[in-house]
């Protein structure tokens, strides 16, 4: 009797563990897909380098849709072509980072996202004479307004 006891313990050991193993291994192998960030975590330098580039130089960034956040909106509800447009540029505060760029109806916040422990304030898209995002969090409001030099955006003083 004592003998089965111990058979059955260690049958249930031993199935416990490989379950475990197995639960790691799939953990492990779909982990980055399901949580991870595809190809690492870039620092605010990279980001702004690649937001600054004219074309895609990371996965997701750079490009003409907002990134995967959505907090940007699409580009240009409506629009039938591609309207003519400046240079777009990005731009960074302590509370987040917004992306925008100047065309025919003057500048335009292509997308915005807060940094980790703020959120979106307020946003105003345009296209207008200028445009802004506030990104509230711990440290206080941090204000980006923007217009458009040329068909370059710039930083602009709060005239308020």
């Amino acid at each position: 009797m004592r003998r089965r006891s111990f058979l059955a313990v260690a049958g249930w050991l031993a199935t416990a563990a490989v379950a475990t193993l197995i639960g790691v291994a799939a953990i492990e192998w779909v982990g980055e897909s399901i949580a991870g960030t595809p190809g690492g975590v870039l620092s605010q330098e990279e980001i702004e380098r690649a937001l600054a580039s004219p074309g895609p130089t990371a996965p997701g960034v750079g490009g003409p849709s907002p990134t995967a956040t959505g907090t940007g909106g699409p580009t240009s509800p409506g629009a039938t072509g591609p309207a003519p447009a400046g240079v777009r540029r990005a731009f960074v505060t302590t509370g987040g980072s917004a992306v925008a760029e100047c065309g025919p109806g003057g500048v335009r916040l292509v997308s915005w996202t807060p940094a980790p422990g703020y959120r979106v304030a307020e946003a105003e898209r345009g296209p207008d004479d200028d445009v802004e995002v506030a990104f509230a969090g711990p440290s206080g409001e941090f204000e980006l307004r923007l217009r458009c030099v040329g068909l370059e955006p710039v930083s602009a003083e709060d005239d308020d």
